[in-house]
């Protein structure tokens, strides 16, 4: 019988390694044309939103197929539903309910990220944003580098602190809340941001040669998190792009020296 799990399933430090490692499997089989991945679909309901529905899978030793559909409702809560069968066997091995994997798919990527664009030797994050996807883009970092101290900022203090305390007991890493954007990213060789903002937060300026950014906010013509400098001071050689829904993710790898 299939597996069925949820988000209470899908906790714990040892699954962002885990995830990581999915994922770069999966981005070398895309290189290799061993990765079914077409399109999105978008199914929409006038004036309620869209289901959007996600089909792919792994043409490999043992090949597998698999849907993920969620929805852009205007509802307080948004189920995702995820199926895998085997394309041997047509078994259907598992569904997942809930949020919670694409929350670890998008920060797993930026682990990933981290992993190859980012210097070896970081140690210190800085970190604008205080909810899920900082707090997972933090630990998918935490994963792959032996980090030092993070520095995060958020607009409302308390939620700050409270993801100041938090991460430190999740992670065993000094995390100090701060009360500006500039203060965290001080000095920093991993900068996350993970904000709703319309504005850019950070500037080129702001930031050390050899950083490494990873932004989920928006980027959009409309509005963005980040600053455009610093696209233009990145090397281009280490940009790192991928769709990740509405998180549509961008990883600048080192700033030029200045």
């Amino acid at each position: 019988m299939a597996k069925i799990l949820r988000d209470e399933d899908l906790v714990g430090s040892a699954l962002m390694p885990i995830a990581i490692d999915a994922l770069e499997a999966a981005f070398l089989a895309r290189a290799g044309n061993r990765l079914i991945s077409p399109p999105r679909h978008h199914v929409s309901f006038p004036d309620r939103g869209n289901l959007v529905f996600t089909v792919g899978g792994l043409i490999d030793e043992t090949p597998i197929a698999g849907f993920r559909v969620y929805d852009t409702f205007n509802g307080a809560e948004h189920t995702q539903i995820v199926a895998v069968w085997s394309a041997d066997s047509a078994r259907l091995e598992g569904v997942i309910l809930g949020e919670r994997l694409g929350t670890l798919r998008t920060s797993a990527i930026g682990g990933l990220a981290v992993r190859h664009l980012s210097a070896p030797d970081a140690r210190n994050v800085g970190i604008i944003g205080s909810g899920a996807q900082a707090r997972t883009q933090l630990a998918a970092a935490a994963a792959v580098r032996n980090l030092d101290r993070a520095r995060v900022y958020s607009r409302d203090d308390t939620n700050r602190k409270v993801f100041a305390r938090e991460m430190q007991h999740a992670l065993g890493l000094d995390v100090e809340p701060v009360d500006s954007a500039s203060k965290a990213v001080d000095d920093a060789d991993i900068v996350i941001c993970a904000t709703t903002s319309q504005t850019p937060v950070i500037h080129s300026g702001d930031l050390k040669p050899g950083v490494h950014v990873t932004t989920v906010g928006p980027k959009t013509l409309q509005g963005y998190e980040l600053g455009l400098d610093v696209a233009d001071a990145a090397d281009r050689d280490g940009f790192f792009r991928t769709g990740t829904g509405l998180c549509f993710a961008v990883f600048p790898h080192r700033l030029r020296q200045r």
